[in-house]
Formats: C-alpha cells, structure tokens, sequence
C-alpha cells in the first residue's frame, strides 16, 4: 500500500521541504529522508504506518524548540497544521492539537478569565511542552502541566490510534506524561485551565559589574525562604552581546535578573517583592499588575530562530549558594563564550505526588545553562556546561531544559540523568510493550527493559 498518496509529503529537493524542516532550534540539522505533513489524525496514522512498513525511525516536530541533535534519514511527521483549540469554559479545559503553540491558548483561554499552565515561551508547542512534564510560569502554585491532563490522543507504533486516560489505559496515561515522545505521536490532548486572568510579576535587573553577582544570588535565595509557597521565581543572568540589533541600554552589559509571578493581590506583590528591590539599585524593574495575555513579559524570551544548546541540573534541598556563585564568574563578563544561566525555585505544588512520569519531585531547585552556538563549537561549549554542572551535588536533569543533549552522559538511548531508576525502568518496560522496535528514537530515550 502506498501510504504517502494524497498526503502532503516532502522530500528532499521537494519545494516547501527546507520550509517543512525548518524550526526553532537552528544548531541542529535534521535532514528526513520524507516528511508528512500532518493536517490531522489520520496523516499521523499514514506516517507511523509507513515508517514500520519501511523500518525507519520516526521524529515529531510541531516547533522545533527541544531538538535532541542532529539527524538524517528517516520520517519527520510535522505536526504545525494540526493548531485547533477548543476553550470547554464551564470545564475549565482546552482541547489543543498537536501543533499548537501556547500564546494561541493563552488568548483562546483569556476570553473566560481562564490561563493554561505554559512555560515563559508563548511559542513553545503545548503538547511536547506538557509532554515533557510542563514547568511553567505559575509551576509552585499549581504544578506541573502535566499533572492537569485529562486525556491524550496518540498514534503508538502499530499504527493505532488511542483515546487514553487515566482509567482506559492507566500505565501508558501515565508514561505519556513526562516520558516525552518515547510511546507514540500525541494529536491531541485535554489539559484543565486555571481561573486566573490577571498577574503580579514581573523582572529586576542590576547591573552584575556594578553590583556583586553572589550578594544578589544571597538575597536572592535568603528571601525565597520568606514567600507563600504559591509564588514561583527564578534568577536568570547573561552577558548581553555588543549587537545593534538590541536596545542601546542591553548592549555588552551583564545583567543579574531575578523574576517573580505571582496570582494574590497587586498590594501583597508589592509588599512581596519589597525587599528585592533593597539588593542594590536597578537597572529596570518592570514589576507591576498585568493581565495574564502579557505575562510573557516577565521573563521575555526571544522569539526568533537562532542556535543553541542547552542542559540542566536538578538540586535536592537547599542551593548551594558557593556552587551558583561559581557557576556565575564561570559565566559571566569574563566567559569565552555567551552562556545564559537560570536557577529556578521549585517545591510547592510541584512537589506533590501525580499520576504521571514527571520524576525528581523532591528537587528543590533547578540550574539551567543554555548556551548560544554561533561563533564557537559545540564541544567548547558543552565542556563549559558539563563544569557548571559538575558544580552541583545533583540528583537528575529536566527533560524541558534539554536543548541539543541528547548524548550527554552514558548515551541517547539511555537518557541518562532524566529519570530516576524507577521511573525509568517502569518507562522502558512500557516502550517494550508499545514500541517494541524503537521506532520513536528520535527523541530523549528511555533505554530497554533489560
């Protein structure tokens, strides 16, 4: 059977190929021997069926932004047409298609007061964002994104099409959630939402080179021992690259930045905040009440293509305030290299027990680096990752915060550090059952069930 007719397939040298391929993540090439197109369900099911047929491993994109490595050979089933939201508001639930990024759920959801639990990035695909396990802006308050799925649609290796949930098939419920694209290609999937329309937030900035970056990172940290558990912040700290593409006042200065979000009160926000803003002067400090349609704003990611790659450390208990310390003269204005750090606060609802695969609950912080590619190699800047992260008494890494390291440690196919022991043996038991060929490879891996 020719499962490519009447599809929307590319091929290289096809016109709209490169356009197909293309995504966030630009460090990384992917170069698939066919791509589908997917418009719905049933070009997944062709896509899947096609790629056993043939015994070619299979890669999803909807954006691109959480490439594992390069890679060639193949099928890349894109999942970008598959976009449609459908808002349940006496629910309190959308139903979002693979391809959908989160800003369109933050709009759709926003017409009833209601948010979705993304990450800072509007542009981030929703589903392999929650399939990853989801830590959003608001993650301390209600958790992971993936404790909040009601159901998933996903095409497994046989080619079959499944409605699961929670009580049809419990076991593959909870491995879909957080075992990233390991099990099959999720079309859709219902997610609750959160009666929130309005947020507390913001960033603080001071200049690192006019104000010591571990006093920051001291006060930082003394005063998430004194905020509501509900309130989620982080710090994040960059050497800003001398480029006139961005505004005069970022141009080659360091920049210690910490970001809080918060849904109580604007007044008890800024009683909250307060004291962060007795660190030092700022350089801007934009903390104010805004509806949640700009809460994008608070972290301010960039929104255009660019490359680079990107790893995390997960800490039990409390920071290691020497470590981080290090880990930002490492980084900072005496670097080689532009390397942007984030130290995150967990705990809160995030550490409460879910259905789902979402390991290291008990972690207390997360350290991220992620490191742009452009006029250096990837081997000068993963030796500079695998220092930082060495720095760190660790327990594990965040699947969300893997950015091009798929072959960090023991290997892809192991994922080594994304899961603990037990949660990866119960995933690579679950992978011989629905995948018993490895047909999803592209992707952070699970390993084998032996």
């Amino acid at each position: 059977m020719d499962f490519t007719a009447q599809r929307l397939v590319f091929r290289p040298g096809d016109d709209g190929y490169g356009e197909e391929i293309a995504g966030f993540q630009t460090g990384f090439t992917q170069r698939p021997a066919i791509v589908f197109g997917a418009v719905g369900a049933d070009d997944v099911v062709a896509a899947v069926s096609y790629a056993a047929q043939a015994g070619l491993p299979v890669g999803v994109q909807a954006t691109g932004h959480g490439l594992p490595g390069s890679s060639d050979g193949g099928v890349l089933i894109s999942t970008r047409r598959m976009d449609s939201v459908r808002v349940d508001a006496d629910a309190r639930t959308v139903t979002v298609g693979a391809g959908v990024r989160w800003g369109q759920v933050i709009e759709a959801a926003a017409a009833y007061g209601l948010a979705p639990l993304n990450g800072s990035a509007p542009g981030v695909g929703a589903v392999s964002y929650t399939l990853g396990g989801g830590l959003g802006i608001l993650a301390r308050e209600f958790g992971y994104a993936a404790d909040h799925v009601r159901w998933l649609d996903v095409v497994t290796a046989d080619g079959t099409l499944r409605h699961v949930t929670a009580h049809s098939e419990p076991e593959l419920f909870w491995g879909l959630l957080g075992g990233g694209a390991n099990l099959g290609v999720v079309t859709a999937l219902e997610i609750g939402l959160v009666p929130v329309a309005r947020v507390y937030g913001g960033a603080i900035d001071f200049d690192g080179r006019e104000v010591d970056p571990g006093s920051i990172l001291r006060a930082y940290e003394a005063w998430t021992r004194t905020v509501p558990e509900e309130l989620t912040s982080s710090v994040a700290a960059l050497v800003y690259p001398d480029m006139p593409q961005l505004p005069p006042p970022l141009r080659g200065r360091y920049l210690v930045t910490v970001r809080v979000a918060w849904t109580g009160s604007a007044a008890e926000g800024e009683r909250l905040v307060a004291p962060l803003r007795e660190i030092g002067p700022a350089v801007s400090d934009s903390m104010r009440e805004m509806p949640y349609t700009e809460s994008h704003t608070i972290h301010s990611d960039p929104d255009f293509p660019h490359s680079y790659c990107g790893d995390s450390v997960l800490v039990e208990g409390e920071l290691d305030l020497a470590a981080a310390s290090e880990l930002l003269t490492m980084t900072g204005p005496d670097a080689e290299k532009m390397h942007v750090v984030q130290i995150k606060q967990l705990g809160g609802a995030l550490a409460k027990p879910a259905g789902n695969a979402v390991p290291y609950r008990d972690a207390g912080w997360v350290v991220g680096v992620l490191s742009p590619l452009e006029g250096t190699s990837l081997d000068a800047v993963r030796a500079v990752q695998e220092r930082a992260f060495e720095l760190f008494a660790g327990e594990g890494r965040l699947l969300n915060f893997a950015f091009g390291a798929g072959d960090r440690g023991a290997s892809q196919d192991t994922g080594d550090g994304l899961y603990d022991a037990g949660t990866r043996k119960r995933l690579a038991e679950l992978k011989a059952t629905y995948d018993p060929a490895n047909l999803f490879r592209r992707n952070y891996g699970v390993g084998n069930a032996g």
